[in-house]
């Protein structure tokens, strides 16, 4: 009898479980509406109510996310480049088509893989620093101190990354676009005999400026939702140092996480 009781109640347990897991992730997802919500409150709103986003704040953020990122990103921008126009001399030169790897390039590079590299980039380095630093002040209480001295946690501390990262990574992926091509161009005048002059004339020829907005669109949706996984997860810390660093890697993994899945869907929708 207490087999066949154990053998129901083992589905009910993982039903319970994969409800309890949908509350949480729905608890979150509502969480974080009410974080940009509030963070876009305080930037157009802030100044009346005399106390406006700081840009100092901002600027320093911009440093932190843009500027220190550039040599890392120039670095794997030349190196999938490199790797794109690799790839796809050598699949082109079974049909004797390898002269127009520019397109298959250039188009590879400014609707994928440079918005997808850069954001996953800045998810791993920016989002968890922003966790790290959120659950800090959190267990050590320095986000209900703000409280108490009337100073609003998400517009000190919310609202300056969210402008940070929407300004910078569209700016970091234009950077990613031209270094990849620059990658491309050095390999293909290697291998092909191709002037680097030539190869951006076939690659301006190649593009259209809807290209380029495809990549630039997801970036300013990749940089919504590495702020907003960031936050939350440094929000939701509890449990000391040991629970700042398993919050900090959860950041990391939900943000290249809902990075991924957020490009499949851009994609599949403005491919349609």
């Amino acid at each position: 009898m207490s087999a066949q009781s154990s053998a129901h109640s083992a589905p009910l347990r993982w039903i319970s479980r994969l409800g309890e897991a949908t509350v949480h992730g729905v608890t979150e997802l509502g969480f974080a509406s009410v974080l940009l919500g509030q963070s876009l409150f305080w930037l157009l709103l802030g100044r009346q109510r005399r106390q406006p986003v700081r840009l100092s704040a901002m600027a320093a953020q911009a440093m932190e996310i843009g500027v220190l990122a550039l040599p890392i990103v120039s670095v794997l921008a030349l190196t999938i480049g490199a790797m794109l126009a690799i790839q796809g001399i050598y699949t082109l030169r079974m049909f004797g088509a390898e002269s127009r790897v520019t397109l298959g390039v250039a188009l590879s590079v400014t609707r994928e893989f440079s918005p997808l590299i850069t954001g996953i980039l800045v998810a791993g380095r920016s989002g968890s620093a922003l966790a790290a630093r959120l659950g800090t002040m959190k267990i050590s209480q320095e986000v209900d101190a703000l409280t108490v001295m009337g100073i609003n946690p998400v517009r000190y501390l919310v609202a300056p990354a969210l402008v940070a990262t929407v300004v910078m990574l569209p700016l970091l992926t234009l950077w990613a676009d031209l270094v990849a091509l620059l990658g491309a161009g050095l390999y293909a005048s290697v291998e092909l005999g191709i002037s680097l002059s030539a190869f951006a004339q076939d690659t301006l020829a190649a593009l259209h400026p809807n290209d380029l907005l495809h990549g630039l669109g997801k970036a300013l949706l990749f940089a919504v939702l590495i702020v907003m996984v960031g936050v939350v997860n440094g929000a939701m810390v509890t449990g000391g140092a040991e629970g700042v660093g398993r919050m900090t890697t959860r950041s990391v993994v939900h943000g290249i996480a809902a990075i991924v899945i957020t490009d499949m869907l851009f994609a599949f929708v403005l491919t349609r």
